[in-house]
């Protein structure tokens, strides 16, 4: 993220005021939203930020009139939200945390229906969809269906629909889910040139970097407010707790990881390419013995390192989840081997004239995390699709533990756990019948699947929630189902295709816990991601573009091909970014 946000004006009315306001639904113990109040000044963005289930799209869709709020008041503009919702829908914009567009219809098909929507009509239409699409950079799309756009036009397209019109506050929920860091920060700047007219926006994110770089920022957790205000102030709830353990060997990090998360005295701690990143708890003392005596590592280089919005966030909603991991405790050892576990040859995909994957090979290692990373549309889920033998390569081989899956597809696909990009289980089964479902797809029966079931009902906490038919569960849970679903059988090889799209920081973490857990005990993991941080858990990653390998290594070894005066501290992000530049310069020249 980059560019300056202007302060607000705060001797100018705020856009928004709310005052008290909460709101309940039928059938939930806590209410979604208790005793809100708060303002939204002109020329700024707000983040909103939390964790699932928070009340963050809840106060979204009361601020645009889309739900009434049971107790308190809500003005927008100085129209009452409750009884002049007619009023407020002309002068705001909201983008919905789904894809709202119809994907049967072209970009601009879909620009025109929301133009007669808004009432946007003659010389104003004309001039406002040249003025949009030049903005969003979908001139030269326009005919194209927007089920067939990539994540990031996706975004920019409802973007453009949002704008119709002369909205005086835009409201975005989650606009940057599965989306790539170049289309994500395209994204960020677009939305930050609308500032300079007076727009107020408020933006849903789980990207934490967007949030540090808001003017403001808004913490919700359980329908409550436990931070307003500036992030930097919140950031110096944990100065002086942040730590960095540098030159840690390769083979060594993902295993004191997991020590130092099951040490007192620790809040939060990341892989960070051969370091560790470490949030220590308030009045720990980490170098004393408060972190490094309990995990052995007092020898090691600590250096003090600046903190991020991310590590007060986590503070704030007391700790990740720390520990062991419980799968990681009870699923069994890999037997060791020294042949490849993963190994593609000369991988190509082609849809008729299209070329989605070109001559991509690579091998993985027993117990090793490979990451695919690359811009939406580079090629990566197609990738994964033929990996696991849902696509048949249009030249090439796939192998997974020495089995051909062109010719052994069943007996290689027992050997794999695959958790797709899209929630890919039975929406009208309960969370029970999916796993019995899904136990019964990958072998197993009797006693065993019994005892299977029960355990993952166990360990994802899903005693309570059996019952629930999947496509209602909050975000979080259908993500562990899903992941529930693909390691019950063990597998020797897991497929996680942006496992954590749309999730939350702290169920994040969770996720990585219990991969990082089985990673340990020799399950070789190959996984697509968006989130930065994710990737810096990998032991190598291939970068994918326009359906070519451009890049491999460590995430540190990426980042070093990109040092220089520019970039003399460069971010996994920035390697992404640049590196894929240089293949775009290499072409045209």
């Amino acid at each position: 993220m980059s560019g300056h946000i202007p302060r607000p004006d705060l001797s100018a009315r705020p856009v928004v005021v709310v005052k008290n306001l909460g709101k309940r639904f039928p059938g939930m113990k806590k209410p979604a939203l208790n005793d809100i109040s708060g303002e939204i000044y002109p020329g700024s963005i707000t983040g909103l930020v939390g964790p699932d289930g928070a009340g963050k799209t809840t106060l979204l869709r009361l601020l645009v009139g889309l739900l009434l709020p049971d107790t308190g008041t809500i003005t927008v503009a100085g129209f009452d939200a409750a009884t002049e919702a007619d009023r407020i829908h002309p002068i705001t914009g909201y983008m919905p945390q789904k894809f709202g567009l119809y994907e049967d219809l072209s970009v601009i098909e879909n620009l025109r229906l929301y133009a007669d929507l808004r009432n946007v009509l003659g010389k104003e239409r004309r001039e406002k969809f040249e003025q949009l699409l030049r903005f969003t950079d979908l001139a030269r799309f326009q005919s194209r269906l927007a089920g067939k756009l990539s994540g990031g036009m996706k975004q920019k397209l409802g973007l453009a629909c949002a704008l119709l019109g002369e909205p005086k506050l835009l409201l975005l929920d989650e606009p940057s889910v599965g989306v790539d860091p170049i289309s994500r920060r395209e994204l960020w700047q677009m939305v930050q040139q609308l500032l300079s007219g007076g727009m107020s926006v408020i933006w849903s994110t789980s990207y934490l970097d967007e949030a540090e770089k808001c003017d403001a920022v808004i913490l919700l957790n359980e329908g409550g407010v436990l931070y307003d205000g500036p992030p930097a102030e919140l950031l110096h709830k944990v100065r002086g707790r942040t730590w960095r353990l540098a030159g840690i060997a390769q083979n060594e990090r993902r295993a004191l990881l997991m020590d130092i998360l099951a040490a007192r005295g620790v809040t939060d701690a990341m892989i960070q390419g051969r370091s560790i990143r470490i949030a220590a708890k308030k009045d720990a003392d980490a170098q004393g013995g408060g972190i490094a005596g309990d995990a052995a590592i007092s020898g090691l280089d600590w250096q003090r390192t600046e903190p991020r919005f991310e590590d007060a966030f986590i503070d704030m909603l007391g700790g990740a989840p720390l520990g062991r991991s419980a799968i990681g405790e009870l699923i069994r050892e890999k037997a060791p081997s020294d042949k490849p576990v993963i190994d593609a040859r000369a991988l190509t995909k082609r849809f008729g004239d299209f070329t989605a994957v070109r001559d991509n090979s690579f091998r993985i290692r027993r117990g090793e995390i490979f990451g695919l990373l690359g811009p939406n549309g580079a090629g990566k889920s197609t990738t994964f699709k033929m990996m696991c033998g849902l696509l048949q390569p249009s030249s090439g081989k796939a192998f997974v533990m020495g089995l051909d899956l062109k010719k052994s597809s069943s007996a290689a696909r027992s050997r794999i756990g695959y958790m797709a990009q899209k929630f890919s289980l039975y929406g009208a089964l309960s969370v029970l019948q999916n796993l019995k479902f899904f136990s019964g797809v990958y072998g197993l029966s009797g006693k065993i699947r019994q005892q299977r079931i029960e355990l993952m009902l166990s360990l994802f906490n899903f005693g309570n929630l059996q019952h629930m038919s999947a496509e209602t569960l909050p975000l979080g849970f259908k993500q562990r189902l899903a992941l529930a679903c693909s390691i019950m059988h063990e597998p020797d090889v897991l497929f996680l295709d942006e496992p954590t799209s749309g999730v939350d920081p702290v169920t994040r973490r969770e996720f990585w816990l219990h991969i990082n857990a089985m990673v340990q005990k020799g399950v070789t993991v190959m996984v697509t991601t968006h989130f930065m941080d994710e990737a810096e858990y990998c032991d190598r990653i291939a970068l994918i573009y326009r359906g070519v390998n451009i890049a491999t290594g460590t995430p540190d070894e990426l980042k070093e091909q990109v040092r220089g005066a520019e970039l003399p501290d460069p971010s996994l992000e920035d390697a992404f970014i640049t590196l894929v530049r240089q293949s775009d310069a290499e072409k045209e020249q």
